[in-house]
């Protein structure tokens, strides 16, 4: 993929202006969140209870006001050996937090929100110091941009089958079937509806049936798969591809949603929504750099007519060279 293009469609990985201010805005924010956090610990039995258990707060205190707060306001007023002393000390807490939560089932939610801290200080961090976020050197392996070897439409069906069959069973059971223990155990769970479950059904019926007819399309009309590793050698309009840029896309998120709903479980849902920022910020941007460097204006065109999440009402014409 030529690094121009890349740098052009993809902010995080080239750099932005306002990275650095971004990035120290977060510690901001940071900092004031922790200082009402320490608040309610020394004022309510119930924030103490839910985020540090049986904990001593005093003595936790001691070392985490200036190590984390502290550190996350001088890292915010643009001092960066803050940094060194604020994101150890982050994954340090997160780890032993999430340890203490699995071992005794308490303070389950401060486990939660110290390992949303440590995620957000480690961007936040590579803003401040770098003025990006190095995302093209997460697609490497089987997410790295490749095109597929030749073979018949038979082959590349049987790959796209493969890839299915790993990476729904990765993201779709084996992963939100963790979440869903680690939510009891950290007792983070939230009692649904039963209506809830049955509206999950019908969405990830719906959502595998749209992941399915796209992966067809794109073995059969693309000469290659879904994946990025395997990448199409033709630029595929047709099928859903009419109606949304990125059905697989769509159909995944919606599916990780179906999942939590069916699960009963809010966090599985949040991570299903996470996961469609990360590819929207982080893949996405790279994906459409590589097929505008590869089909030029013929995707810059389709860009322009379909939209990346809203489908279409109508379906976008069918041109002649690809129909």
């Amino acid at each position: 993929m030529p690094t121009a293009v890349r740098a052009s469609l993809n902010p995080f990985t080239a750099g932005f202006r306002g990275g650095a201010r971004l990035g120290r805005a977060y510690f901001a924010a940071q900092a004031i969140a922790g200082a009402l956090w320490w608040l309610g610990v020394f004022t309510s039995d119930v924030v103490r209870t839910a985020t540090l258990g049986e904990l001593d707060a005093v003595a936790i205190a001691v070392f985490d006001v200036p190590l984390f707060v502290v550190a996350s306001a001088l890292a915010a007023a643009g001092s960066r050996a803050a940094l060194w002393v604020l994101l150890p000390w982050t994954a340090l807490v997160s780890a032993g937090m999430a340890l203490y939560a699995t071992i005794t089932g308490l303070a389950g939610w401060g486990a939660l929100l110290m390992i949303a801290a440590m995620l957000g200080s480690t961007a936040a961090g590579l803003l401040v110091t770098m003025g990006w976020i190095p995302a093209e050197r997460l697609l490497v392996g089987p997410l790295g941009f490749r095109l597929a070897r030749p073979a018949g439409r038979l082959g590349h069906l049987g790959r796209t089958g493969a890839q299915i069959v790993v990476f729904w069973g990765l993201f779709l059971v084996v992963l939100p079937a963790a979440i869903v223990l680690v939510e009891a155990r950290w007792q983070l769970d939230i009692a649904l509806p039963a209506a809830v479950r049955l509206i999950g059904l019908m969405l990830v019926v719906a959502a595998s049936g749209l992941g399915l007819w796209a992966a067809f399309t794109m073995s059969t009309r693309g000469e290659g798969t879904p994946l990025p590793s395997a990448m199409p050698h033709r630029l595929v309009i047709a099928g859903p591809y009419r109606y949304v840029r990125n059905p697989m896309a769509v159909a995944g998120i919606a599916q990780g949603v179906a999942v939590g709903l069916i699960a009963g479980s809010w966090l599985v849902v949040v991570y299903a929504l996470c996961g469609s920022l990360l590819w929207n910020w982080v893949v996405r941007p790279l994906e459409e750099a590589d097929l505008e460097s590869r089909f030029g204006a013929d995707f810059v065109a389709y860009r322009r007519q379909v939209a990346c999440w809203l489908p279409r009402l109508r379906p976008v014409p069918v041109p002649a060279a690809t129909d």
